[in-house]
This record gives C-alpha cells, sequence and structure tokens, in this order.
C-alpha cells in the first residue's frame, strides 16, 4: 500500500467519522425537539409569549398542526439515522471486512441509544418550555424545507388508514383541550396538589356546554305559581310569604303561563295604589296584577347550560320557564340554578332547609331523599355515579330495576348497594346507600 493511499484512506476514515458525528448531533437534535415541541404546555408557551418570547410564539405556530410537525422532525431524524448507519457500516467493513456490520451495527445502536435518543429526551421533558423556545426557529425551517415531502406522505397515510375505516381530523388536539384539562385537573386532586373545592368548580365550568337545563331545572311539580284570578289582596299575601323574588302567574290551569310576577313590581305599584287611593279603605279591589307582570320568557328543555348562561347575560334576566317539544311546560331554571353547578348551593336566609341532606350511619350506609340529584350526591361524597340516564338517586334506581321497587327492595349496581327505605305512591322518598 502507497503512502498516498494510506493519506487517502486516513483522510476518508477522519471525514467519514466526522459526518457520522455531525449527523449523531443532528439525530439528537430532532429527537429532543421532537419531545420538547409535543411535552411543552401550550399554557405555559402562551404566557411566555405574551412577555415577549419571540421562541415560544414561534412554537405555538408551529405545535398548530402537530401532524405536518412530527412528519417533518421524523422525516429528518428517519434520514439523519439511516445515512449514520449507513456510513458507519461502509466504513468499518473497510476496516474490518464482513465482522465490520456487525461491528457498525452494534457500535450505532449504543451511539444512537444514548446519545441521540435518551439524553437528549430527557433533557427536553425536564425543560420542555424553554427547548421548545430555542429549537421552534430552526424547527420552523425544517418543516418549510420538508413540506413537500410531508404533504404528500400525510396524503398517503389518510388514504391508507381510510382503507381500515379510521378518519383523521387535524383538529382533534383542539376538541380534546376540555378533557386534556379536565384530566390534569383530576390527577392534581388525586395527588393532593387540587383541593376538592377548586376541582368540583373548574370541572362545573368546563361541563355546562354538556349539560341540559333539563337536567337541573325545577320540576313544575315544584313551581309556586299565582292564579291571575286571585284577588289583589290574595296575590300580595302569597308574594310575602314566598321565599322567591319572581313567581309565574296562570291563567285557568297552570300550564297556561301568561306572564312573571317580580314581588319589588307588585309592591312598588301596590304602594303607588294606596298613595293614589288614600282615602279608599279597600284600594286594591282596582288593582290589576297583569299591569306589573313581565312577559315570560321560554326556553326549550335541550338548551346547553353554557348557552342559557349567556343569554340570560344577554337579556339581562334571570328566569326562564323550560318547555318540551310540545311547549308543555316542564319547569323552571334561574341563572342561580347554572351558577350552583359551578360553585356548588348558594343559600340565603330564605334557603332554610334547602340544603343537601345526606345522613350518615354508624354502619357507613348514607341516607338521603330519593330527589336528591346524582351530580350533587357526586359531589358531596366525591362518587362517580353515573348521571347520564337519570338526575336523581331515584331515577337511576327506578332505571337500573326496570321497575318502581317497594319499600325495603335492595339492589346493587355501579359498585354501591341502594336500599328503598320510603316511598310515597310512585315516588322513591328515601333511599339508604353503601359503597361495595
Amino acid at each position: 500500500m502507497t503512502a498516498s493511499t494510506t493519506a487517502l484512506l486516513d483522510t476518508a476514515f477522519w471525514v467519514t467519522s466526522g459526518s457520522i458525528a455531525l449527523l449523531l448531533v443532528l439525530s439528537a437534535f430532532f429527537s429532543g425537539s421532537e419531545t420538547a415541541l409535543t411535552a411543552a404546555s401550550r399554557g405555559k408557551l402562551r404566557s411566555l409569549a405574551d412577555k415577549g418570547d419571540k421562541g415560544a410564539q414561534s412554537a405555538l405556530e408551529i405545535t398548530e398542526d402537530n401532524e405536518r410537525l412530527i412528519g417533518s422532525v421524523l422525516l429528518g431524524n428517519n434520514l439523519v439515522n439511516i445515512l449514520s448507519a449507513s456510513l458507519a457500516t461502509a466504513l468499518f467493513t473497510r476496516l474490518f471486512g464482513e465482522s465490520g456490520v456487525a461491528l457498525a451495527t452494534l457500535m450505532m445502536t449504543v451511539l444512537v441509544l444514548v446519545f441521540a435518543e435518551v439524553l437528549p429526551k430527557t433533557y427536553a421533558i425536564t425543560n420542555p418550555e424553554s427547548a421548545a423556545s430555542r429549537v421552534s426557529p430552526i424547527i420552523r425551517i425544517v418543516i418549510l424545507v420538508f413540506s413537500p415531502v410531508v404533504a404528500a406522505v400525510r396524503m398517503l397515510v389518510r388514504q391508507v388508514l381510510a382503507v381500515f375505516g379510521v378518519k383523521t381530523d387535524p383538529d382533534t388536539h383542539i376538541l380534546a383541550l376540555q378533557e386534556e384539562i379536565a384530566g390534569a385537573i383530576q390527577l392534581g386532586h388525586s395527588e393532593g396538589v387540587v383541593e376538592k373545592e377548586h376541582r368540583d368548580r373548574i370541572l362545573g365550568a368546563l361541563d355546562l356546554g354538556d349539560r341540559y337545563v333539563e337536567e337541573i331545572m325545577l320540576h313544575r311539580s315544584q313551581i309556586e305559581m299565582l292564579n291571575v284570578d286571585d284577588d289583589a289582596r290574595t296575590i300580595l299575601e302569597q308574594c310575602l310569604s314566598s321565599a322567591h323574588t319572581r313567581l309565574p302567574i296562570y291563567k285557568d290551569e297552570p300550564e297556561n303561563i301568561v306572564g312573571i310576577i317580580h314581588a319589588k313590581d307588585l309592591l312598588r305599584a301596590m304602594y303607588k295604589q294606596f298613595e293614589t287611593n288614600a282615602d279608599d279603605s279597600d284600594a286594591l279591589t282596582a288593582f290589576d296584577v297583569m299591569d306589573v307582570a313581565k312577559e315570560p320568557y321560554f326556553i326549550p328543555e335541550t338548551t346547553s347550560l353554557d348557552d342559557q348562561m349567556h343569554e340570560f347575560l344577554r337579556r339581562h334576566t334571570h328566569f326562564a320557564l323550560v318547555v318540551d317539544e310540545y311547549g308543555a311546560l316542564q319547569g323552571l331554571i334561574t341563572l342561580e340554578d347554572i351558577l350552583e353547578e359551578i360553585v356548588g348551593e348558594i343559600t340565603d336566609e330564605f334557603d332554610e332547609g334547602e340544603d343537601l341532606s345526606i345522613t350518615r350511619t354508624p354502619e357507613g350506609d348514607f341516607i338521603m331523599d330519593g330527589g336528591t340529584t346524582i351530580r350533587d350526591l357526586n359531589r358531596a361524597c366525591d362518587w362517580s355515579l353515573p348521571d347520564d340516564e337519570a338526575n336523581t338517586i331515584a331515577g337511576l334506581v327506578i332505571h337500573e330495576a326496570q321497575m318502581i321497587p317497594s319499600k325495603g327492595q335492595v339492589f346493587s349496581f355501579h359498585g354501591y348497594r341502594f336500599e328503598v327505605t320510603g316511598r310515597e305512591a310512585n315516588r322513591l322518598t328515601e333511599l339508604k346507600i353503601r359503597p361495595l
């Protein structure tokens, strides 16, 4: 072997070795970038971007399309890994002959695993937001360069998945944001970081879009109403004895609501009537209650709580009557009812006896009214009874039993033991529940 050949081989060896080292660095960069950009919290990135961090803003923009981001990073990572492995195989084959293939495979596996995968990903997962901010400007260029290839690959992948009946949605991460927040809150509560009250309030606010007025409305059988045909004195007495500020007023039958009476409007109008007719001992005789009644506001029972809350705020009203698809009265709902789904029960000096009444026996049983809502019970006892098929505990028992149970009957489902301890007519008035 001549000196010139030896020099050529030495030069080729060092050039190839340097190329492999450079490719491993690129592989580490791509691996760390992928981990950092996928693990970084978009909320924290948004906070950094609002403070003027351009890298965080860039990271937010490129993570909007995760499919394109991951496709570009994986393409770059695979290119450098395959190229580095090929160069190592050629180099070791030249040096050690056929045994060089096995040596190249072993050495590249160790180098790629330690320096191109574990090390950069460990750093990236430890500091995801800062790492994402640093690498995002370069990754943006990579995405721009590889975008034609990635677009073709995305089209091919979607066609292949479509053959197997799988449909991809590029906006899935946006739709799953609520579930991600809810999961983080639940995890924080289970680890003792988030208190139960805070968890319930946040989850209550997140659930408003998935819950409907029919689930929390006051049923029509419990609505306190005024009869328009009653004399003014009777209506006044009823308003004064009521714990409610607003009362529906009906004509002929309770289903025919013709207005809503606000106690303050009624008292103001009656006071004016007395002032105008101070010498008349029966000044209320000519008083027409419909003169102070407001037009009733009807809503369908399928309205979501989120939509209804916004509608209450837009209309500057707190009270709505709920009707079904045939226009029949089903109940009423107030803004306070919706707020209670977020912050829990709101009581004042007129709400005596309206607190959730759950008694726990020494044996570990929970005794409660059958009309207790499943949501309130889950909140109070930190349970997870399903409320898809029924709103109240009594409704859940009837649904699962497929009958109206008699007093003393016992059922077990969803991990709990239910005993009917009170029944009036077809209504379950009291239940005893014990976790199994």
